[in-house]
């Protein structure tokens, strides 16, 4: 077999060319050390210069301008000094600055001609002044026009009038195998743009814990700091995630990177070109990972599916007839592995249309066609900043929990009632209360609603007796009147 039919065999073959005479002969060896498997058919070594001299310089060209440098400046204010600035005063030390100037470098990627630019959120957060660099080096800046903390992405544009930039096209991640092979580019350790390659390790990698969709592409392509917002690509030079994470000891790569999966990135953006907030399916369900025990107790021959542990009342899919302890096994056809598979290919699908879902139940194989909708804002926000100099939530700005509100703020679906939105000044902030507290109830009398909460604390009360939900915890405590 030639070195030039085997790379044939590759998806888009006309740019796959490995680096040099070094690569050819490792993979003449690799032939050879299949043994009969490979003797199926001839082996050769490279016939001409060209065989010899594969490059992926043709890739490069292609994908290499539509990724910028990203640079980001943030405020950061000092803490007090206790003691010391109490006795300089408000401003601390003499001459010393209240505020720093705090940098951030990263990289991005052009997705559309117009200037739209997808990098990773964390990248930007709280970015006062950010640039853009492309890769003719000229700068320009940059405004927000969408956050998606959920995923860690930021869609940026830049202005650039009637010109077209170069932009990457997005390809069907869900078409990756592993063992493709990819090049990641970005800006690492703000030294320039740079090219890594690699291949796919895994797909469908779930303990990475950088964004609430646990699914990811690991490849071994060098990604460090630096190169998080850049673009992982095929070998037709088309976007296939946006590098976001490294696994290592010391902070450089040790062959273990992760990105963002295209599909997910492509709702962002598409989201952002129309003025929006990222719309995404509500599932209202709480899944979990079907273990080894779980698929003994089910029957299975193996772990599979994802396990549907609780159902909000008006999820849509108890709508459609699932319900608690069903299996989800499948997604419009595509077999599910495990809970995150599931929750992050629902979050890809488009609101308005229509999935079907395969499911288990009591051993018997049950289709359910669920109705792709956003989640419901039931009851109202009726959003509202509480005041009174004897309220011990005075400064609290409060709302009405609905799964719209719970899902905006990353709280369980399942949660009622009353929760604290922000703060101002007041004695709310003075009291340690956060925002995302949610308000159980007060003297035992349970809060359903803004009204009910406004009624009981428009009285005096000797001693507030409160009962508060903080994540996961319930705080229970008194406070003088």
């Amino acid at each position: 077999m030639s070195i030039a039919w085997f790379c044939a065999l590759k998806r888009n073959s006309a740019y796959l060319r490995p680096t040099a005479l070094s690569a050819t002969i490792v993979l003449v060896v690799l032939f050879a050390a299949l043994g009969p498997a490979a003797n199926a058919q001839a082996q050769v070594v490279p016939q001409n210069r060209a065989e010899m001299a594969l490059s992926f310089a043709p890739v490069v060209k292609r994908s290499a301008p539509a990724v910028v440098n990203v640079y980001s400046k943030r405020v950061v204010k000092r803490q007090g000094l206790g003691f010391l600035e109490r006795f300089f005063g408000d401003q601390g030390f003499p001459g010393m600055p209240r505020e720093r100037v705090q940098n951030s470098l990263g990289s991005g990627v052009l997705v559309s001609a117009d200037g739209f630019i997808v990098t990773n959120h964390h990248v930007v957060k709280g970015g006062t002044d950010i640039r853009v660099v492309l890769h003719d080096k000229r700068e320009f800046e940059a405004e927000v026009v969408l956050e998606d903390k959920r995923t860690d992405l930021t869609v940026l544009k830049i202005n650039t009038g009637e010109e077209g930039l170069p932009f990457l096209e997005f390809e069907d991640s869900d078409a990756l195998e592993v063992g493709d092979l990819v090049l990641a580019i970005g800006n690492p350790f703000g030294v320039g743009q740079t090219v890594t390659s690699g291949i796919v390790s895994a797909l469908a990698r779930t303990d990475v814990g950088v964004t609430d969709y646990q699914f990811f592409i690991q490849t071994d392509a060098a990604i460090n700091p630096g190169n998080s917002g850049g673009a992982l690509v095929d070998l037709a030079g088309r976007l296939v995630g946006i590098n976001t994470a490294i696994y290592s000891r010391t902070g450089g790569s040790i062959g273990i990177g992760f990105a963002i999966p295209a599909n997910m990135v492509r709702v962002v953006v598409d989201s952002a070109r129309i003025g929006k907030t990222v719309q995404r399916p509500w599932l209202g369900a709480n899944l979990q990972v079907v273990t080894s025990d779980i698929a003994e107790s089910l029957g299975f021959d193996r772990p599979k599916g994802a396990l549907v542990m609780e159902l909000h009342r008006v999820s849509p899919l108890k709508k459609a007839g699932i319900r608690r302890g069903d299996v989800l096994m499948s997604l419009d056809g595509r077999n599910i592995s495990a809970s995150q598979e599931f929750t992050y290919r629902f979050a890809t699908k488009r609101v308005g249309g229509r999935v079907e879902i395969g499911y288990m139940r009591d051993g018997e194989l049950r289709v359910a066609r669920i109705k792709l909708e956003v989640p419901p804002e039931d009851p109202p926000r009726d959003i509202t900043l509480l005041k009174g100099a004897n309220n011990p939530f005075s400064g609290a700005v409060v709302a009405n929990l609905s799964p719209a509100l719970s899902d905006e703020l990353r709280l369980s679906i399942f949660d009622d009632g009353v929760v604290i939105v922000k703060l101002k000044r007041g004695n709310a902030v003075r009291l340690g209360f956060k925002a995302g507290d949610v308000i159980l109830s007060i003297g035992g009398v349970t809060i359903k609603s803004v009204d009910d909460l406004k009624r009981i604390t428009s009285y005096r009360h000797d001693v507030w007796e409160l009962s508060i939900k903080r994540g996961s915890r319930v705080i229970n405590t008194s406070i003088n009147g």
